[in-house]
C-alpha cells in the first residue's frame, strides 16, 4: 500500500507540473500533456482504491473494476502521444 501512495503522489507531482507549464505558457501539446498526466493520475487512484474492494468482490465485479481502471490509462497515455505529434 506505501508504494501506491508514492506512486500516487508522484503521479499527483507531474500533474501539477504540467498544470504550470500549460498555465504559464499555454499550447495545445501542453494542454494534451497536462490531460494525458491527469488521466494517468486518475488510472492511479483508481488502481489503488479497486485492490482495496476488489480483495472480497467476486469474479466478475473484479472484471469491472479491472476495466475501469484501464480506461483512464489509455485515455491518458493517448492525451501523452498526442502532445509528443501535434
Amino acid at each position: 500500500m506505501g508504494l501506491r501512495l508514492v506512486l500516487f503522489a508522484l503521479a499527483l507531482g507531474l500533474t501539477f507540473i504540467s498544470f504550470q507549464a500549460y498555465n504559464q505558457k499555454g499550447g495545445k501539446r501542453l494542454e494534451s500533456a497536462f490531460i494525458g498526466f491527469a488521466f494517468i493520475s486518475m488510472g492511479v487512484a483508481l488502481t489503488t482504491i479497486s485492490t482495496q474492494i476488489t480483495r472480497e468482490a467476486t469474479a466478475e465485479t473484479a472484471t469491472y473494476f479491472q476495466v475501469a481502471e484501464t480506461i483512464p490509462f489509455i485515455v491518458g497515455f493517448s492525451m501523452l502521444y498526442l502532445s509528443l505529434y501535434r
